[in-house]
């Protein structure tokens, strides 16, 4: 992949950044709203691309270069539902900014990428803000089956991957059986062409996108954190995708 050859440039380039801001959160995402807080999206709307796509993706690509374990998996199985996701978001890729030719895209940020269909996930996580998260029903739960995962909030894709949402939740404060079966209810019922969409909002001391390591947030931190996550049922496979696209504003 052509990306490879700028590790070096978006690895330098970040470590010399201090933090990765926007300059504001999404009109919608100025309230917070009560667990589970699920609305309507319109169906192209789970990826976004906005003013800190630039320096957001240099540090995904230090991440996938230097941590690749830590931040992309997928098992074997899940890979025609991650194939599945790649194809879907090249569908949204023209109105977003980005030029597709053939297997290279040019990216908004000027840089180019060519496709790898045998790596989607990788592939995704050099084209998008998102961070990609696949669900697959095993049993009477959904399980995470593959993710891209490199700004997760309070929680390591190691621990989560190959477990069902009631375990991903663990220890999340308010998961409760009760709102556990309604979230398995919410990911069973979602409709083909017809995502749904939740936020959360956290106060942090750091603003570093890549937090694996579980801290407390603090009401009077300087730093507010919030993720927009969209939910999409995929038409072929049946896999629900989880995106998170992550906002970190200063207060």
């Amino acid at each position: 992949m052509s990306y490879l050859n700028d590790t070096w440039r978006a690895r330098r380039y970040f470590r010399a950044m201090s933090v990765i801001l926007q300059s504001a959160l999404p009109p919608e995402m100025m309230e917070e709203k009560a667990l589970p807080g699920v609305a309507p999206c319109a169906p192209d709307d789970w990826l976004r691309v906005d003013e800190a796509y630039g320096a957001q993706m240099a540090y995904r690509a230090a991440l996938l270069a230097e941590q690749r374990e830590a931040v992309l998996w997928c098992d074997p199985a899940a890979r025609p539902a991650a194939q599945e996701v790649l194809e879907a978001a090249m569908k949204l890729l023209p109105v977003l900014g980005f030029s597709v030719s053939g297997q290279q895209v040019r990216c908004p940020d000027g840089r180019a990428v060519t496709l790898d269909r045998d790596a989607p996930l990788l592939t995704l996580g050099h084209l998008v803000q998102e961070d990609i998260c696949v669900m697959e029903k095993r049993g009477a739960e959904h399980v995470l089956t593959a993710a891209v995962l490199c700004f997760p909030a309070n929680w390591r894709l190691a621990e989560k991957a190959a477990r069902p949402l009631t375990d991903i939740h663990i220890p999340v404060k308010d998961y409760d059986a009760d709102l556990a079966r309604r979230v398995q209810r919410l990911f069973d019922g979602v409709r083909v062409g017809r995502p749904l969409w939740r936020m959360n909002r956290l106060s942090y001391e750091d603003p570093d996108l890549h937090q694996p390591r579980r801290k407390w947030p603090d009401r009077d931190a300087p730093f507010t954190r919030s993720e927009r996550q969209c939910i999409l049922r995929l038409p072929q496979t049946d896999a629900v995708v989880f995106s998170i696209h992550t906002y970190v504003v200063r207060n």
